[in-house]
């Protein structure tokens, strides 16, 4: 029998055990530890709660979970509760699946003012995540900018920007929903360093824009290059830039508006103790399409500032780590000495969720290169369970997870597929133990 422990339960760690499902069949035991009492990582607590067809997902990773050798294990945090040398005396092979959670910092004046928040922080706060539940990020403003030109970047915009009732059939937490409904804001600012053709936007997420109930984008036409220039982009950004040319032409009269800010360089964020302004200089591309200062500088009034810039994963005592690079050091998902990473652990904060499947299969391949000769005799899950009780971890099942998930659902309101707990406390409690 071969022991091999995935440390996080999102959507690289899943792709991980199924691959090693497919690798070994019945001749493996699969632990997936991760530091919160629930599954499924990115899914619950990064997609956006009005996209819930992208979370369904995790009926495939259920699937998994559900497995005779496949064990969820909850509410253990890798280097506080157990180490990495521990777990590689325990188990075969150790996976690092823990995704990029931590902000990438805004390296500007005033970055570190009152009001302005990293998009992990505030995706977190309206996913209900338990460490940034308390956010009370500042609503009661007339504007926002929103700083970065991906998907994160359009989340929080429409997050926003959308009305009481188009959260319908969401699970957006309850404490945000209500925030939201009573914010003061009514210009969102999407700012970009480039311009409309190097926007890392997809068409789906970017069309929705176009038909929010009381908020309407805008974009600069002078901002665009000659129309026949689409034709040289790759079918996907053609598409999300066709959106932004139809925004151009939109009519007004809506409640709220979001403005595209394009060639839009940050230098400074100033505010007496808070947030009030963002200093942003004009851009222009090079040969090489790099943006490149001109100069020339604006102010855009705001009380509040999202950075969606990237992520970072966060290091663990005894493993290599390229700091540079927000990741794990490794070559082609292989750190060494039986411990291989996966997804943005090993790649960067890079792709769609889908991208992290091919990750997982790789190293699920390289693993059973590595345990051909058979099992090791290691302890595996037994000698985890004795550790743990060792030190008294309060270690949660997918058993309880399931209990949980079913508090949630009773709780949820009208329409709602679940209403959150957003304390670790109420968690462990919603066990029933």
């Amino acid at each position: 029998m071969r022991h091999v422990a995935v440390i996080g339960s999102g959507p690289a760690g899943y792709y991980s055990a199924e691959a090693l499902q497919k690798q070994f069949g019945d001749d493996v035991r699969i632990d997936m530890i991760d530091r919160m009492p629930v599954p499924y990582g990115l899914i619950r607590f990064g997609v956006a709660p009005d996209h819930q067809s992208i979370k369904a997902v995790s009926k495939r990773y259920e699937k998994v979970a559900l497995s005779d050798n496949v064990r969820f294990v909850g509410n253990v945090l890798v280097g506080r509760d157990v180490s990495i040398a521990e777990l590689l005396g325990l188990y075969d092979a150790v996976i690092l699946a823990t995704g990029a959670p931590h902000d990438r910092k805004l390296d500007i004046p005033g970055a570190d003012l009152p009001g302005v928040i990293g998009s992990a922080a505030f995706v977190g706060w309206y996913n209900g995540h338990p460490e940034f539940a308390d956010l009370d990020p500042p609503l009661d403003v007339a504007s926002a900018a929103v700083i970065g030109n991906g998907n994160v970047a359009l989340d929080v915009a429409r997050i926003l920007s959308k009305t009481r009732d188009e959260f319908a059939g969401s699970d957006i937490v309850g404490h945000a929903l209500d925030a939201l409904e009573a914010s003061s804001i009514r210009t969102v600012h999407v700012l970009g360093r480039r311009g409309p053709h190097q926007i890392a936007m997809t068409p789906k997420e970017l069309g929705e824009l176009g038909h929010l109930a009381d908020a309407v984008p805008e974009v600069d036409p002078d901002d665009f290059p000659p129309a026949m220039d689409d034709s040289l982009l790759e079918p996907g950004l053609r598409k999300s830039v066709s959106h932004l040319r139809e925004f151009a032409g939109l009519p007004g009269g809506k409640r709220k508006r979001i403005l595209f800010d394009f060639f839009a360089k940050p230098l400074a964020i100033e505010g007496e103790g808070k947030v009030e302004r963002l200093i942003v200089e004009k851009t222009m591309l090079d040969e090489r399409k790099a943006a490149v200062g001109t100069g020339e500088t604006y102010a855009i009034p705001c009380g509040m500032i999202v950075t969606c810039i990237g992520y970072q994963t966060p290091p663990i005592e005894g493993v290599p780590y390229e700091t540079d690079q927000g990741r794990f050091a490794n070559a082609d998902g292989v750190i060494g000495g039986g411990l291989y990473c996966v997804g943005w652990a090993r790649r960067g904060p890079t792709g769609t969720i889908g991208t992290n499947r091919p990750d997982g299969y790789e190293v699920a391949e390289k693993i059973a290169a590595e345990l051909r000769t058979g099992a090791s005799g290691k302890a595996g899950r037994a000698g985890l369970d004795r550790l743990l009780e060792e030190r008294g971890v309060d270690m949660v099942t997918f058993r309880d997870w399931q209990r949980i998930e079913a508090a949630e659902a009773a709780r949820a309101r009208d329409g709602s597929p679940r209403e959150k707990f957003v304390a670790i406390a109420e968690m462990l409690g919603a066990r029933g133990k």
